[in-house]
């Protein structure tokens, strides 16, 4: 993750669903520490309590999760809030409050960590960028061969898995 963080990656999302909060919370904690003095950002997925308990630096919410609003009454000065969309009309409710700093928007492209998911394709996320004042970051099927075509379509960034695996001999 440091290593990530020193090349450029900006926001670092743990998304770990089946850890309980107690082992979730340390493993936040750890990539925090891991990236201090870097200008990455860590966000936890969906989890605030884990988020704020941690120290990470904001959360990511599910379409279907909390409220943004609500979370941003409480959380911490600086605090980042990002929300998952799969449309443009999801983008405009996400939108409304003011309460979202970015949105994720996705699955652009055929992907291998959603391989029941319909691609998107382009037209649709420039639909979602369109639609909002929000950045909005693609997902799904990110490769460097994409990314100009992403970001002409008008993505302020992209998200991905697999573009960032390592090979498992790799430490």
């Amino acid at each position: 993750m440091r290593a990530a963080a020193v090349e450029g990656v900006h926001l670092v999302q743990i998304r770990e669903r089946d850890l309980d909060g107690g082992p979730l919370t340390r493993l936040v904690s750890a990539c925090v520490d891991a990236i201090r003095g870097t200008r990455a950002r860590v966000l936890v997925n969906d989890r605030f309590d884990v988020a704020v308990a941690s120290g990470a630096h904001g959360v990511h919410l599910r379409g279907d999760s909390f409220p943004a609003p609500r979370i941003r009454a409480y959380a911490p000065p600086g605090f980042l809030i990002g929300r998952s969309v799969h449309s443009a009309s999801d983008a405009v409710m996400a939108a409304d409050g003011d309460a979202v700093d970015y949105l994720i928007f996705g699955t652009v492209f055929e992907s291998r960590s959603k391989p029941d998911r319909v691609a998107a394709g382009l037209r649709e996320l420039t639909a979602v960028a369109d639609a909002t004042r929000i950045p909005v970051l693609a997902i799904g099927g990110m490769t460097s061969d994409r990314i100009a075509d992403v970001m002409r379509a008008g993505a302020a960034g992209v998200a991905g898995i697999s573009m960032f695996d390592m090979p498992s001999d790799v430490s």
